[in-house]
């Protein structure tokens, strides 16, 4: 058993000491699920559900990587009291650029970044009542917003990653490709 444990821990090792870190030329996209979020709605929420893109564009002075993509996101909310049913619909998309910090030379397989994001917030909502004046205060419109992430790559391709930032959600988990 022990010696079974052993050689499992040392592939892993040998795999994840291959993985390169983020540089000109590496594209990574990122799957998740959110947690907690900054967009209204009453009742049941649906879970948040995320989506992006970034690809190394400039190497910069120093340890790092500057990177453009783009990100798409969904969640929603449902609210149901005595025959009368409210829903909200979320959906934002937008382009994003980060910095990429490679500084963690002992840890490779490590990718750090922070950036921003120009997006347009889609709302939709509806109701099977009489409340029109409740529907006009909830409108599409363009935001700006940072983020904060970070990414583990377990393989040379496949990785998790955390984001904190705003989007559909607080907090986006899930897992990381690269390409």
């Amino acid at each position: 058993m022990k010696k079974s444990i052993f050689i499992l821990v040392a592939i892993f090792i040998a795999v994840a000491a291959h993985a390169q870190p983020f540089q000109k030329g590496t594209t990574t996209a990122n799957v998740g699920i959110g947690l907690g979020t900054a967009l209204g709605g009453l009742g049941k929420a649906r879970p948040a559900i995320s989506a992006s893109l970034d690809h190394g564009l400039w190497e910069v002075g120093g340890p790092g990587v500057i990177s453009m993509g783009g990100y798409i996101g969904n969640t929603g909310y449902k609210y149901t009291d005595a025959g009368y049913t409210a829903k909200w619909n979320y959906i934002i998309a937008g382009v994003r650029g980060a910095y990429h910090y490679n500084g963690f030379t002992s840890v490779p397989n490590l990718d750090v970044y922070g950036g921003a994001m120009l997006g347009y917030n889609i709302v939709k909502y509806s109701s099977d009542g009489s409340d029109v004046n409740m529907s006009n205060t909830y409108g599409s419109g363009v935001g700006f917003s940072g983020f904060l992430g970070g990414r583990w790559f377990f393989s040379q391709n496949i990785g998790g990653y955390a984001e904190l930032g705003y989007g559909v959600s607080v907090l986006n988990v899930g897992i990381t490709f690269k390409f």
